[in-house]
């Protein structure tokens, strides 16, 4: 059972920056992508971001050209490098991998990483 450890949320001033990192406990981590996911209070978990074994990227409308997904196969982490944040990214960041379906991930959900944007 793959586990996850998201770190590197924190309270932040709007326009400012985070970098999560996430580490995956498992083999072969390169073949699998890996997504971003967040949930905020009252709302359901949504995809931000994902990064196929390929290299392929996509994210939400709302975070692209603010948001880069990067991982690192040697060390079984995925990055999420956050810029210009705003109050509306306000949320518990996770993350989790799949295999053609970021829609649906295969692992259970880690504790997260809470990130808050506020003044």
């Amino acid at each position: 059972q793959v586990q996850f450890v998201e770190s590197g949320g924190a309270l932040v001033q709007p326009g400012g920056s985070l970098r999560l990192s996430c580490t995956a406990s498992i083999s072969m981590f390169s073949i699998y992508g890996m997504g971003w996911y967040r949930q905020a209070p009252g709302k359901m978990r949504e995809l931000v971001g994902q990064l196929t074994a390929g290299g392929d990227e996509n994210y939400l409308d709302s975070v692209k050209g603010r948001f880069t997904i990067s991982r690192d196969n040697d060390k079984n982490t995925v990055n999420l490098q956050m810029n210009s944040l705003n109050p509306e990214d306000t949320a518990a960041y996770y993350c989790n991998l799949f295999v053609s379906n970021p829609y649906s991930p295969l692992g259970s959900w880690g504790q997260g990483t809470q990130v808050t944007v506020s003044s």
